[in-house]
């Protein structure tokens, strides 16, 4: 199966194990709770669906690497204390809390999460020692004397022998205490990850047209070649870094990530052209409405896939346009939140406003640690509390230099802080508005009635961040062309949303 219905699988799993009685007690007890066991090929992106359920499920995540791990460090050190038993005192031999284990009840303890998922990856490479452990631990949920707490559920993934010489062929009373998943690469499902995490549009783009080039992996005599999923990912990473920089991004860097010098030297090429696009055609002055006409009469004459390119980099330029307003949207809604508290302080209880603003940005850090060390942000809310701890400090700032602490002036200057920063950021919505207008006045003009429409709307449609942009803030053209799509048609309220961010 594919990552994606891999995800939906464990999920389930997870809903089913969590499942209580009547008397709050799980209905499927620990020692029946089969492990699911996730079996494919390295970099198809396991470990980031685990971060994924747990986010969804609220849930906490511990995730280790067992191929780190010596009996030792995975059962606990040995020591030794005293029972009696029919008044014969006896000497007996005890463990330490295992590593895994304390690592699960420290998460509990920081995050208030009671149940979670254990993730052990690379779990068929574990040395001949520690294996009848782990045969233990699968069935019983305990390493050394000590048990996994109730609620917290146990995945495991590994490597195929043909990918890894570590690898344990288990045996039949193995697999029979697991919920075995086999994965397979799979790009169209690999790309709706891909679009959500900005992924750079050279490579979804690229692997558009070719697809085989996704995932590959070969042996001959002389060395292996491999291209994986997380191979395109932390790429992508780079370019982004590298363009930011202003370094150029070429072969050597690419191969360094896609170890395949055919496919390299193919994304090479394309990732010049994808550029040379970008230049030529002038994206910005298109999305701007300055297209010239000879522009347009080239881009309407030239070939399929540099059409499909520069569209590319246009439907790039406004996602990357709309996450950022996406993301500030959030922000500024985690900060009113945040904002409507500290008014209620300062204005009902007349307290020290240094204090408060304090203390507002000390829970909001606290919020932000105790969801990374859960594993339970997304990328929204982790910029969200970035965005208003920032906001919190940059008024401390400015009050602090022109306002005595305890003033009755704190809470007026605040909000003239804040209602800038929503100013700003209606401004920001407006100007991607235009450009969406002059994209699809673009495309509906040198394109006409060709599938380049469609496959905008498409796109619009898929793209999480293009999704929500449009759905809150609105595209006439994007409905226009797709009145199919009822369910991304607005709600009044949300017409109206930002323009009641008032404090």
């Amino acid at each position: 199966m594919t990552i994606k219905d891999a995800k939906e699988q464990i999920k389930n799993a997870m809903l089913a194990y969590f499942t209580k009685d009547e008397f709050g007690n799980y209905v499927i007890p620990i020692e029946r709770q089969r492990p699911v066991f996730m079996i494919g090929p390295p970099g198809i992106g396991k470990t980031a669906i685990m971060q994924q359920i747990a986010r969804e499920l609220d849930i906490g995540l511990v995730s280790y690497s067992m191929t780190h791990h010596t009996r030792q460090s995975a059962l606990g050190l040995p020591f030794i204390t005293k029972d009696e038993f029919d008044g014969v005192e006896y000497s007996i031999t005890e463990y330490t809390m295992s590593e895994i284990i304390a690592a699960v009840y420290k998460v509990r303890k920081e995050t208030g999460h009671r149940e979670g998922i254990l993730f052990l990856d690379e779990v068929n490479c574990i040395s001949e020692t520690l294996a009848p452990s782990m045969l233990q631990f699968l069935q019983y949920k305990i390493f050394g004397t000590h048990q996994l707490p109730r609620g917290w559920i146990v995945v495991t993934a590994g490597n195929p022998p043909e990918y890894n010489k570590s690898v344990r062929d288990y045996d039949i009373v193995t697999w029979d205490r697991l919920k075995r998943i086999e994965v397979i690469p799979d790009y169209d499902a690999w790309r709706e990850y891909a679009l959500k995490k900005g992924i750079h549009g050279s490579i979804t783009t690229f692997l558009e047209m070719k697809k085989n080039f996704f995932y590959h992996v070969e042996t001959t005599v002389e060395r292996r070649s491999f291209v994986t999923a997380r191979g395109w990912e932390d790429l992508s990473e780079m370019i982004k870094l590298y363009e930011a920089h202003g370094i150029p991004v070429d072969n050597k860097l690419i191969s360094q990530y896609l170890q395949d010098t055919q496919i390299a030297r193919e994304f090479s090429v394309y990732y010049d052209l994808y550029n040379k696009y970008r230049s030529d055609y002038r994206a910005e002055e298109i999305l701007a409405g300055r297209a010239t006409d000879d522009s347009k009469r080239s881009i309407r004459f030239a070939r399929f896939d540099e059409r499909r390119a520069l569209l590319g980099v246009l439907i790039d330029t406004v996602n990357a346009d709309m996450q950022g307003c996406v993301e500030r949207d959030i922000g500024i809604l985690e900060t009113l939140r945040i904002l409507k508290e500290v008014k209620t302080e300062l204005v009902t209880e007349d307290k020290d406003y240094v204090g408060v603003l304090h203390g507002s940005a000390e829970a909001e850090r606290k919020a932000l640690q105790a969801g990374e060390k859960s594993n339970s942000l997304d990328d929204d809310m982790r910029y969200a509390y970035n965005f208003a701890i920032r906001f919190i400090e940059q008024v401390l700032g400015e009050l602090n230099r022109t306002v005595p602490s305890g003033s009755a002036e704190a809470f007026g200057m605040i909000k003239v802080s804040y209602d800038a920063t929503v100013a700003e950021h209606k401004q920001s919505v407006a100007d991607v508005k235009t450009k969406l207008t002059n994209l699809f006045a673009f495309v509906e003009e040198v394109f006409e009635n060709g599938q380049e429409m469609l496959i905008l709307v498409t796109e619009m449609t898929v793209r999480y961040y293009c999704a929500k942009f449009i759905s809150k803030f609105g595209c006439e053209e994007y409905f226009t062309h797709n009145r199919d799509l009822l369910f991304f048609e607005r709600k009044q309220e949300l017409l109206s949303e930002i323009s009641e961010l008032e404090l």
